[in-house]
């Protein structure tokens, strides 16, 4: 089983940049977006064989996470639940026979971490709590844009990013409390150097320089590991400021 997640920085402005090939080609099973900055009925994917869900943002053309899938769910879910983090659109959940998928668009703590301590200490938590409830019914496989490196490997230039949004210490902590919880950081579990990374600037040539961070991820429950085949980065996919990445399972 292939599944992808991808930051896509707007659907639709990605389907002008060969978004449908991609699909085409890469065929998942499971294909979980973020920042679609759309509403459900505002956009086609002209391809075939895939049931399309969406989480559109109250606020249009504003974050928003979608999930393809070519065999239905069991079940899905908008949200967590809470008010104050389901206006954005930034959860999804399906439900599949042996494991639960969520598609996370976590906030970004924002130029100056105006928003740091509501992502840190509501989102992030109310997120981790989310997560272990569900995984007391089935394994939860976790991907999306979770808006932080985690460790000094995880971006090129760790000693200038230390106070900015996406490498302070609050959200390193924080990312590192959701894996102490049990979950699994999938590439690190085949890949443990530097260099490889997920989102880049569009500033500075960034992403030929290979000048990025990673901060997009599959986390998985424990009781998947034996199911865990491979995870990897798609740095060769355009179309976006960030790349796809994925896992197999068996």
């Amino acid at each position: 089983m292939r599944l992808l997640s991808w930051n896509v920085n707007g659907l639709r402005a990605a389907l002008k940049k060969g978004f449908a090939d991609f699909l085409a080609r890469e065929r998942p099973d499971v294909l979980a977006l973020q920042e679609i900055k759309a509403g459900t009925a505002e956009i086609e994917i002209p391809v075939d064989g895939y049931h399309i869900h969406w989480n559109a943002a109250e606020k249009p053309g504003y974050s928003g996470t979608a999930l393809l899938t070519r065999a239905e769910p069991l079940s899905v879910t908008r949200g967590m639940g809470i008010d104050e983090h389901d206006r954005e659109g930034r959860l999804i959940a399906a439900e599949f026979d042996d494991f639960y998928l969520v598609d996370v668009y976590v906030p970004n703590a924002q130029r100056g971490l105006a928003r740091l301590d509501y992502r840190t200490r509501r989102w992030d938590r109310d997120l981790r709590a989310y997560l272990k409830d569900l995984a007391k019914k089935k394994p939860v496989a976790v991907c999306g844009d979770f808006n932080v490196a985690h460790t000094e490997i995880d971006l090129a230039n760790p000693k200038s990013n230390v106070k900015n949004a996406g490498f302070t210490p609050e959200e390193r902590e924080s990312f590192g409390d959701l894996l102490n919880s049990g979950f699994i950081d999938t590439f690190r579990e085949f890949e443990t150097d530097g260099g490889h990374y997920t989102w880049w600037t569009y500033r500075s040539n960034a992403r030929v320089r290979n000048i990025g961070w990673r901060i997009d991820y599959f986390l998985i429950s424990p009781a998947l590991r034996p199911r865990l085949k491979n995870a990897f980065i798609l740095p060769e996919i355009h179309g976006s400021d960030h790349c796809p990445v994925g896992i197999e399972l068996q």
